[in-house]
């Protein structure tokens, strides 16, 4: 068993607790949303630094936008449509030649306003090679392997043959690379609704007890430094 000694290339940070740590707090649900939409900002900029190529956060979840109570959805509409905007026109993101990705059903559930916003940041970032910022917005793992599955059934008429490389490029995450590292946040040590699960099979998970808003670059850099501390059997 070998330690890894490396960088993660791919990491996926799962953003749990907005609503806990706002609720601690005695404050509306939404201000919890807000204070994780600052944290994201310094988690990438932090692992950006840290020489990591590929970041993805799990913004939204399906249910988020279907089953919570009508003003906490509006109110999360706005902090995105406020912080994609502030993202867009980081200097950070051209600097480091950054590609925006934004992954899930956004384009069936967000309005047109914000997803005006969300289209500008992937046009205008979209030839950039050099890493990416991958947001996972009105996606659930489990829905895209039933649209995945739904492909694989077009494709396989042609090919006859299903192949790991006809089910990885059937992915809304086709063009991401395998997930080496998953952190949670949240202090409850799960998975949810199926969360890249192809891409995540032979990930690293890390679990945090600090809800999300209390989870700074320190924090990555000690999961980060915990990641690469671990040994690896890589099947053997």
């Amino acid at each position: 068993m070998t330690e890894n000694n490396k960088i993660p290339n791919h990491i996926v940070i799962i953003p749990d607790g907005n609503r806990r740590w706002a609720k601690d707090k005695k404050l509306k649900p939404w201000d919890g949303h807000t204070a994780g939409a600052e944290r994201i900002e310094e988690l990438a900029k932090k692992a950006l630094e840290m020489g990591i190529k590929n970041i993805s956060f799990w913004g939204s979840s399906l249910d988020n936008l279907t089953k919570r109570p009508l003003r906490e959805k509006q109110a999360l509409l706005r902090i995105y449509e406020k912080y994609f905007k502030k993202l867009i026109n980081n200097e950070d993101i051209h600097k480091n030649e950054t590609k925006i990705n934004i992954i899930g059903r956004w384009r069936e559930q967000f309005p047109g306003g914000l997803k005006k916003i969300l289209n500008d940041g992937i046009e205008k970032t979209k030839h950039y090679k050099k890493t990416t910022l991958n947001f996972f917005l009105a996606y659930n793992g489990d829905d895209e392997m039933v649209e995945t599955i739904k492909k694989i059934v077009e494709k396989i008429e042609k090919s006859k043959n299903v192949t790991k490389k006809i089910i990885k490029s059937s992915l809304m995450t086709k063009d991401l690379p395998a997930v080496d590292f998953m952190i949670r946040t949240g202090g409850e040590p799960h998975l949810s609704a199926g969360f890249m699960m192809w891409d995540t099979a032979n990930s690293q998970l890390y679990f945090s007890e600090k809800l999300f808003p209390d989870f700074g670059g320190e924090e990555l850099a000690e999961a980060i430094k915990d990641y690469m501390k671990r040994g690896r059997r890589n099947g053997k």
